[in-house]
């Protein structure tokens, strides 16, 4: 009976080969979309499920709750939390901190080997760990025993990819590195071991791992004071005993806090309330929006999920819309089944069959299109998805299972409708397209038609909100800025030296030393009061400690005041430039900026209330992406040339052909360490990096959704044509034009676009309105956005259909109505 219903659906295929190529194609079209955003929404949920502990792994996160109210999550915290919530809680089997260098985004590693040349490499995302994190994090070590790996202060653990890069070829165990700047204060470390990548699936994607005993940070908590409320530069990690309630353990927290930091917290003037975060659920937990690496948001692989269905719902409509076109065609054939005596449910299993066959065939082009278009689509969404992904037991089957869902859904309808028809209706020729079944077919059409047109505004709005923010006034000069890292001690010590070689070339306008520049991540912040208050009003302002030219090189515009200059050295005893922000908070009119004190309660000098005075304001200028509200930002004078960074400006719009000059200046004075440059206006950019991946996605996936639409559409016009052939045929006899019957033919579905149009509007409004949410400074949405998508849709609909209502009107009359 199967082998029957599978040879006569196969020969339906053969026999209705345009309407089988459509259907096809489009499916195959659909299925690939959606496989390929199902790969990678499997691939962003997976992350840390891989760990052999991953079920009672946990980040100790804080809410921080300011004396005004103001709450702040934090998903570090200070370094004294690891151990004293291990010694409190027997529930705690483990623990590790977590230090990421926030003081430098790279550093610079040297491999010294007896009778070699020194060589010299920047690597970034170094991290520093306890020794327990191996025990804890499940890595696939290829050389080395991860349980002992960090013992020794003085280990190194690399990755195999940075492994091959320092060394070349294997073994790597117990080979030498210099880890210069603040990670590892220039000292040798040796390889204890070396791991495969895990960038893929964890949270912490980590390219060497260094002690917490070692570098800065090494110093820090030997030689620094620590207590339960300040520096929270650490991200703690519990490992609990299995079969604990994180739910329970997690309502013990607040007693912690009232036994270890209440004191301390007191005298700060805030509280801290202490969560578990599964760490499974890290990478999604967009509240915070970075936790070791930047954290993914669950609203937008709901909108790559809704993309994903509303692709294959696109297409299983059209199969739906054909199907029930041409059931007049298969009516003869139904009513002799039943005249035969075959029963509804033969009749639905034939049709289902058919479907299955057409949907099982289009899986198969999908899965030779997801293997071909892979590259293509792991460039589009900046991720690494391979061919073996395809392969995993999980991943068949659940393309199977699509093939399955969709195949049902795309011949339940046309299954169980042709099932019902009269057989004597249909024998003596009474059969008519019910009114049911031609209102289904538009309805189906105006929800493809609401879906694309949906997608185009969404388009049109997340380009102009990417356009918004690239060209958006920042309120400094991003152009024409070359960016210099130093990255070492002897680096630092050429700033003096590197500025006046460049400021000799006649190109080179400005060169500032900074610790920090708009676009990057800047850790330094203090908390400020206003006289006569106390430090349980203060507040947070964010800090950059810069050379004299600096404010004028970055184009920073001046209100009130002066800026700092060479001619007033005193400058860095407790001056400072403040931004508008800053005086907003506090309340302070810009009449009144200068001169004004604020103070800060000088930690490691008794608490005791220390001024600092304004001596001039900057507009507010954007430090941070648009994402964020501009906050409070206060510059001062260093009093030493300690930089981080030197910046450069070029009055040359080729700043390419200033390069050479100022590499070979570098290699001058810092031979032994390589040349490192960015441009201010592309280290900006970068932050809007998940910003532009969604339009790419979002614009690729619409393109393809209307591709389908207007495939349906030109099956369903081909048809409509067809079934009026004879009534096209009078009226041309009668005298009707080319354009007066393309315009009937057409005139349908102009007007279910129409609909489309008025459903899609608010629906498409808010949703879109929602996502701007996401940004402090957004674009407004427009009636004309609307107006365009609507055009775009209509411009298309008339094209895909007008091709076959012209074919239709130009046939000869004869041949039409012959047969009458």
């Amino acid at each position: 009976m199967i082998k029957n219903y599978l040879k006569i659906a196969w020969r339906n295929v053969l026999k209705s080969k345009l309407f089988s190529s459509i259907n096809v194609f489009g499916l195959s079209v659909g299925m690939t979309c959606c496989m390929l955003l199902l790969l990678y929404i499997l691939s962003e949920v997976a992350f840390d499920k891989h760990h052999r502990n991953a079920g009672d792994l946990y980040l100790l996160r804080s809410e921080n709750v300011q004396a005004n109210g103001e709450k702040m999550d934090n998903p570090r915290a200070p370094s004294l939390y690891a151990q004293a919530v291990k010694s409190e809680f027997p529930e705690v089997v483990e623990v590790t901190r977590l230090w990421q260098n926030f003081l430098e985004d790279k550093t610079l590693l040297k491999i010294e080997e007896a009778g070699k040349t020194v060589r010299s490499f920047y690597e970034t995302k170094g991290t520093h760990v306890d020794p327990a994190f191996f025990d804890m994090f499940s890595y696939e070590f290829t050389e080395g025993d991860p349980h002992t790996a960090l013992k020794d202060p003085h280990s190194i653990v690399l990755s195999e990819e940075v492994a091959a890069k320092l060394f070349g070829n294997g073994p790597f165990l117990n080979k030498n590195i210099r880890v210069g700047g603040r990670t590892g204060n220039n000292e040798v470390f040796r390889v204890t071991g070396v791991y495969k990548d895990e960038s893929r699936r964890s949270h912490i994607d980590a390219r060497y791992f260094l002690s917490l005993q070692a570098g800065w940070v090494g110093d820090y908590l030997r030689e620094s004071k620590q207590d339960f409320t300040n520096n929270n530069m650490f991200y703690t990690y519990l490992q609990l005993k299995p079969g604990t309630s994180a739910e329970k353990f997690g309502q013990k927290l607040p007693s912690f806090i009232d036994k270890y930091a209440r004191a301390d917290l007191k005298l700060a003037g805030f509280e801290k309330k202490l969560h578990l975060l599964a760490v499974p659920d890290i990478h999604l937990f967009n509240v915070i929006d970075k936790i070791v690496t930047p954290t993914t948001s669950t609203t937008y692989l709901y909108i790559l999920g809704c993309i994903a269905l509303f692709t294959l719902l696109i297409a299983c409509i059209n199969f739906m819309n054909l199907a029930t076109a041409r059931s007049a065609k298969r009516a003869a054939e139904v009513g002799m089944r039943k005249v035969m005596g075959a029963g509804k449910a033969g009749l639905v299993g034939q049709f289902l069959g058919e479907s299955m066959v057409l949907t099982f065939l289009a899986l198969i082009i999908a899965v030779l299109a997801v293997a071909l278009c892979l590259p293509f689509f792991n460039q589009l969404a900046d991720k690494t998805l391979y061919i073996s992904d395809l392969l995993r037991p999980e991943i068949i089957l659940a393309f199977i299972a699509l093939a399955l869902i969709t195949g049902l859904l795309a011949g339940s309808y046309p299954a169980f409708f042709l099932s019902l028809f009269n057989p004597l209706d249909v024998i003596k020729g009474k059969f008519v397209n019910s009114v049911s079944a031609t209102a289904l077919r538009r309805g189906l059409v105006v929800f493809q038609f609401v879906i694309s047109i949906g997608l185009v505004v969404g388009t049109i709005v997340i380009q102009r909100q990417i356009k918004f923010m690239r060209e958006q006034p920042l309120g400094f000069n991003k152009d024409q800025q070359i960016v210099i890292a130093f990255r070492s001690e002897d680096s630092r010590k050429v700033y003096t030296a590197l500025r006046n070689e460049l400021l000799q070339n006649s190109q080179i306008s400005a060169a500032a030393g900074t610790s920090y520049y708009p676009g990057i991540l800047n850790p330094s912040d203090m908390k400020v009061y206003l006289p006569g208050q106390s430090a349980a009003t203060d507040n947070t302002v964010k800090t950059n400690w810069v050379a004299p030219e600096f404010i004028e090189t970055m184009g920073f515009i001046p209100l009130a005041g002066r800026m700092f200059s060479k001619e007033f050295p005193s400058d860095t005893n407790m001056k400072m430039v403040v931004n508008e922000a800053t005086l907003r908070k506090f309340g302070v009119p810009l009449e009144k900026a200068v001169g004004q004190k604020l103070f800060f309660d000088d930690r490691f000098g008794g608490n005791v209330p220390v001024p600092i005075e304004i001596i001039g304001v900057v507009k507010d200028f954007h430090f941070a992406d648009m994402h964020q509200v501009i906050e409070p930002y206060a510059f001062f004078l260093q009093s030493n040339t300690y930089f981080n960074y030197l910046i450069a400006h070029v009055n040359t719009n080729e700043v390419t052909t200033v390069l050479p000059f100022v590499e070979s200046k570098w290699k001058e004075l810092v031979p032994d360490e390589p040349f490192s440059f960015s441009f201010v206006n592309e280290d900006f950019q970068r932050n809007y990096a998940a910003d532009a991946r969604t339009g790419r996605i979002v614009n690729s996936f619409t393109i393809i959704s209307i591709l389908i639409s207007c495939l349906g559409l030109f099956g369903l016009a081909a048809f409509a044509a067809q079934q009026r052939i004879k009534e096209i045929g009078v009226r041309k006899v009668l005298g009707a034009s080319v354009t007066s019957i393309v315009a009937l033919l057409s005139g349908d579905f102009i007007k279910l676009i129409l609909v489309s149009i008025v459903i899609a509007t608010p629906l498409t409004w808010y949703l879109m309105d929602k996502w701007l949410e996401d940004f402090a400074y957004r674009i407004d949405i427009k009636w004309w956005m609307f107006l365009v998508a609507g055009i775009m849709s209509i411009v298309i609909a008339l094209l895909t259909v007008s091709t076959q209502a012209i074919k239709a009107a130009i046939t000869n009359p004869v041949k039409s109505l012959k047969s009458e």
